[in-house]
């Protein structure tokens, strides 16, 4: 079967040549076979991860300098008093396309995926955006866009020092009382991922800390699924709530009941 489809694109183009048209037990079957390899996917996903928790570090011996919203501020500072730190160097500064009033498209996409950074701090994790705007000029942009991760601007040779002098990308630290440590670097197509809570949490070294995960002995983990939360209700130190408790236990039987019937 082929189709002439319009995306909103005006003029003539070349006729799509789309998938058979099948009956549902067939679209099922097809699914099924599809999701074999989507499963494996997955767990190789989750392989790498875990790999990734094992990478060597790195020591920041430099100091670095920052302006935020309340003056000048140390790369220790943006941890925000968290173990691990997620920094996104996003270009907005003159001479990028869009300037003034507006950072890179491809930087302002990856802005517009963030997800609500609560559910992030949950897990002991900040992330924040950084470029060489001022931070009269960031604020007008956040306002703008609706954007409102903390966002810093560079002062120093930060960019340069960590890959992201002439490109976007995606740094993570760990820290450890005062001691800095660069754990992770992803850029190019690997920041297409970025936005979502577990995408980030997996480039992290401590990862999503539930205990399925494979992690190193005596990496923090809790149980899975217990640490969700409406991210205006995250309490320090809460005792996970009782009923969501339950809730997340009969979701989670069904969940793995499922996945170990598809490997039978």
């Amino acid at each position: 079967m082929t189709n002439s489809t319009d995306n909103g694109q005006k003029g003539s183009q070349s006729a799509m040549n789309t998938p058979p048209v099948v009956s549902p037990q067939a679209w099922e079957a097809a699914r099924e076979e599809l999701l074999v390899k989507e499963k494996a996917h997955s767990r190789a996903r989750d392989a790498l991860a875990a790999e990734r928790r094992r990478m060597p570090w790195t020591a920041v011996e430099r100091e670095y300098v920052f302006d935020g919203p309340a003056g000048k501020t140390s790369l220790l500072d943006l941890f925000d008093g968290r173990r691990q730190l997620i920094v996104y160097r996003a270009f907005f500064e003159p001479g990028v396309f869009g300037w003034p009033d507006h950072a890179c498209r491809g930087c302002s996409m990856v802005a517009d995926q963030v997800a609500h950074v609560a559910h992030l701090n949950a897990r002991d994790t900040t992330l924040v955006f950084i470029s060489r705007a001022s931070q009269a000029e960031i604020a007008r942009l956040k306002s703008r866009m609706g954007w409102t991760m903390p966002w810093f601007t560079i002062t120093d040779n930060f960019d340069a020092d960590f890959d992201v002098g002439e490109w976007h990308g995606t740094n993570v630290f760990y820290r450890d009382g005062e001691r800095v440590f660069r754990t992770y670097f992803v850029n190019n197509r690997g920041d297409e991922q970025m936005g979502n809570t577990w995408n980030y949490l997996d480039i992290t070294p401590l990862g999503r800390q539930e205990v399925w995960e494979n992690s190193p002995e005596g990496y923090p983990q809790t149980p899975t699924y217990k640490w969700w939360n409406w991210h205006d209700s995250y309490v320090a130190d809460a005792v996970p709530d009782k009923k969501w408790v339950e809730v997340s236990d009969l979701g989670e039987a069904a969940f793995r009941n499922q996945d170990d019937a598809g490997k039978s």
